[in-house]
Order: structure tokens, then sequence, then C-alpha cells
């Protein structure tokens, strides 16, 4: 990273000092992080995959309570029960907690892939509302946190690009 920031500012400061016509340079700078927070599009995706996984949770939790009734059950009555009884709860105890992590898996696989493709949409969104800016207001360059060492807040389109998303 730090390597990125010297080359970049290499870069910068050999264009500033090559042409006369860099005085010209327009160059913004977008909070990525901030706007990604801001935009309800962010707000949007994450309201609707809570509401998408929300059910996968609740049966999640009734696996889960279903699971503790027959360990309870087990403990309590497999001395009173038969030993082929006993060992078929026993049986099916594991293979209902094996179920169950499976699913806890599988929530948590999904959950990430979701997250990642709301995230992915979105940035394609910014990416275009950010081009358009771009192209709108005469920028050169638009530049992230990522390859910043120093922004004065004057060059901060944020707030425009979040103006733009919440109009869409």
């Amino acid at each position: 990273m730090t390597k990125t920031i010297g080359l970049m500012s290499l870069f910068l400061s050999t264009l500033l000092l090559a042409s006369p016509a860099v005085a010209e340079l327009k160059i913004g700078y977008l909070d990525l992080s901030r706007v990604l927070e801001d935009s309800p599009q962010y707000a949007a995706a994450r309201k609707s995959l809570q509401k998408e996984l929300d059910r996968r949770e609740r049966d999640l939790r009734a696996k889960a309570e279903q699971l503790k009734k027959l360990e309870d059950k087990f403990k309590r009555d497999s001395k009173v029960m038969s030993e082929g009884e006993a060992r078929r709860l026993e049986r099916d105890i594991l293979t209902r907690q094996r179920q169950l992590k499976n699913s806890r898996d599988e929530y948590r696989d999904e959950l990430s892939l979701r997250q990642n493709e709301e995230r992915k949409k979105l940035l394609q969104e910014v990416a275009e509302v950010v081009k358009q800016i771009g192209k709108d207001e005469g920028f050169d360059l638009i530049l992230t946190p990522e390859s910043v060492a120093y922004r004065s807040p004057r060059v901060d389109i944020s707030d425009k690009v979040l103006s733009r998303l919440k109009k869409k």
C-alpha cells in the first residue's frame, strides 16, 4: 500500500511538473466506504437481505429447540428406556446435530454470498454515478482512499455521489 501511495504521488508530481496544461487538471476524491454505507441502496439491500434471511434464522432456532428437547429427554429418560429405544434416540440426536451444523454452515455461506452479491451490485451503481459526475463536471481524475496520501475537502465528491444515488 505504501508503495502504491508512493507511486501515485510520484505520478501526480511528475504530471504537475511536466505540463503547463496540468494547471487545469481537475481531481476529485471519493470516500467509497462512506458512500456505500450512507447510500439508500445500501439500507434497502440490508433490509431486503435481512427479510430474506430471517426465515432461515427462525428455522434454525426451531431446529435447535427441538434438538435441545430431545437431548433433555435423553438425559432424563435414558435410564428407564429400553436399550434399543435409547440407542435410536441417541442416533436421532446425533443426526439432528449434524443436520443443524450443516444448516448453520449453509446459512453462513449463503449470507456471505448474498452480501457479496449486493455489495457488487451497489459498487457497480456507484461506479456509474461517479463516471457520470466525472463527465458532467469535467473531472480528469477521481481517487479513492486506497490511492490517496492526502486530500483537500474541496475535492471530495462523496456528497454529490450520495445525492445522485438518493435520486435513483
